[in-house]
């Protein structure tokens, strides 16, 4: 039996493919010009549609703003979650996901830093931009009980991420690996 509600011909699954090339266009207007360089406008031309269409599916610069930070921290969330679901050394893997800021993950990491900096003056995009640190908090807490423990290895994690992206060079994972390791300040147990 259909769903009075839900549309048969398509158009729900246009309309979400329509709002994802909204989003990737936004995170493309991002890593070229920065979080300052987003408009309806500069995001249309990105897209190649026209500016009342993104203003149709994302009303306000918020509401696009924050559609763009949540599909990077989606990414970041998904991964942090499968390390703190799987066995091995939760610690180690927090190392090579912030290492890929060097390499493969660069421009979503360069997005997500330069949108999370805008929700200091954006408080809609700030719930979005806790979530890196809500997640390695998460993933922190597996490891030890103590907070303040938990509070340095999220600090020492935000400040590998900003120094990988400005210095734009190849992140040494063992270094990355013994930074977080002197920042939780415990042995690690990888079982836990």
């Amino acid at each position: 039996m259909e769903d009075a509600g839900e549309p048969t011909d398509g158009r729900r699954a246009r309309g979400q493919r329509r709002r994802a090339e909204i989003i990737d266009a936004t995170l493309a207007v991002v890593k070229r010009d920065g979080a300052a360089g987003v408009s309806h406008r500069t995001v249309a031309a990105e897209a190649g549609i026209p500016a009342s269409l993104s203003a149709y599916y994302f009303a306000t610069l918020d509401d696009l703003l924050v559609a763009a930070l949540s599909s990077v921290a989606d990414v970041y969330t998904k991964r942090i979650r499968e390390l703190i679901d799987r066995p091995g050394d939760r610690l180690r893997g927090l190392a090579e996901l912030i290492a890929e800021s060097a390499g493969t993950g660069r421009e979503r990491a360069l997005a997500e830093r330069e949108l999370s900096t805008l929700a200091a003056r954006r408080p809609a995009l700030q719930p979005v931009a806790r979530s890196w640190r809500d997640n390695v908090a998460e993933l922190a807490s597996t490891l030890t009980d103590d907070p303040q423990a938990i509070a340095a290895l999220v600090a020492a994690s935000d400040g590998l991420c900003t120094a990988i992206l400005i210095d734009n060079a190849p992140a040494d994972i063992d270094y990355v690996y013994g930074v977080l390791r002197r920042a939780l300040g415990v042995e690690v147990d990888a079982s836990r």
